[in-house]
């Protein structure tokens, strides 16, 4: 009893100081943030407690994409796995299952292999109508015997078959899980990270197009800091719907962290490109952004735009600087804008670096 009160004032107390730093950073007291600080307050978590004393040291304080990226980063991982662990631990006890029954009809089958020969023996040798019928009737018996292991048998490995199929679905669910933004829907930094190598690797080895957009949404703090989170998050969602409705096929949408979006465009030059760079900005600008809560109009959204292509000789890393090189000179020229690297803005821009 004394155990149970032991913990139950050193559970209180983590979350005492977990409410106190959401408290006195206002935050937003969503789970997310609670039970970062909680982890936090127990510290049995040494990176995570690393970089948020890091960046409170840095910046004073903990932005919601700096949340975001330490849930995602410290925490969301550890309960994936622990998923995976206990489908992988069902897929392994259904195996246990089906492997004990098919064992147990290998024990009838030798059983009624054992029959068979005797029976055999004895036919042989009988010479009465009755010895015979009761070698029949002992042989009646066995398969009898022998057909219920294999009818049981077989309904079971159907079960089996079943079961396994919706693990097998499971552990896919949790697979797009892993690679897709809860906010947006759209695919995550892991997956953009994953998919946008792929691509450079294939572009280049077929000698195809391929092109990257960067993009951000113009002013995004100036939504957070006048309508809050909630709102903030609207904007996210909008500006992944947008994508969602503009960018069909082969081309690759991603979440690529905080407010900053990214589209991978294979077999697309760079022409194309700005096209589709430019369809995407006049679609999220074609939304009225509309507060819940109180149906007021707060404005329409926009986004400054990057697009780089593809070279000779480039890699991932080069093509991703480029693009948001070329993002950067948007913003300082304006917002509101796409800027590619063949543009006036953009090598001005590498020029003055340079010099």
């Amino acid at each position: 009893m004394v155990k149970l009160l032991d913990e139950h004032e050193r559970t209180m107390a983590f979350a005492e100081v977990a409410l106190g730093q959401i408290r006195s950073l206002r935050q937003t007291a969503v789970p997310r943030n609670y039970e970062i600080w909680y982890v936090y307050a127990t510290g049995y978590n040494a990176a995570l407690n690393k970089i948020i004393n890091e960046t409170l040291a840095r910046n004073g304080r903990l932005s919601e994409s700096d949340l975001e990226q330490i849930y995602d980063t410290y925490l969301s991982h550890i309960k994936t796995s622990d998923r995976i662990d206990q489908v992988g631990a069902r897929v392994i006890g259904e195996i246990d299952d089906v492997m004990a029954l098919i064992t147990e009809a290998l024990g009838t089958s030798a059983s009624y292999d054992e029959s068979l020969t005797g029976a055999s023996q004895k036919l042989s040798v009988a010479q009465k109508p009755d010895q015979v019928r009761a070698v029949v009737e002992m042989l009646v018996k066995s398969t009898r015997e022998m057909r219920d292991t294999n009818k049981a048998l077989e309904a079971r490995l159907s079960l089996s078959k079943s079961e396994i199929s919706t693990l097998q679905h499971s552990l896919e669910a949790i697979r797009a899980e892993i690679l897709t933004d809860p906010l947006t829907g759209l695919g995550n930094r892991k997956y953009f990270d994953r998919s946008i190598d792929m691509a450079v690797q294939t572009a280049l080895a077929s000698g195809e197009p391929l092109s990257l957009l960067m993009f951000d949404i113009d002013h995004f703090k100036s939504f957070n800091d006048s309508y809050g989170h909630l709102t903030g998050d609207q904007v996210l969602r909008l500006v992944g719907m947008s994508l969602k409705q503009t960018i069909k096929g082969q081309d690759i949408t991603a979440r690529y962290g905080g407010e900053e979006f990214a589209v991978v465009l294979p077999n697309t030059a760079l022409r194309q490109a700005l096209t589709v760079a430019d369809h995407i900005r006049r679609a999220v600008m074609a939304k009225e952004l509309k507060k819940k809560s109180t149906g007021e109009i707060l404005g329409r959204v926009t986004i400054s735009v990057g697009v780089s292509m593809l070279k000779p000789g480039d890699d991932t890393d080069s093509l991703i600087e480029r693009a948001d090189a070329c993002l950067y000179a948007a913003k300082r020229n304006g917002r509101n804008r796409v800027i590619c690297e063949t543009d006036p803005e953009y090598i001005a821009e590498t020029r003055s670096q340079v010099a």
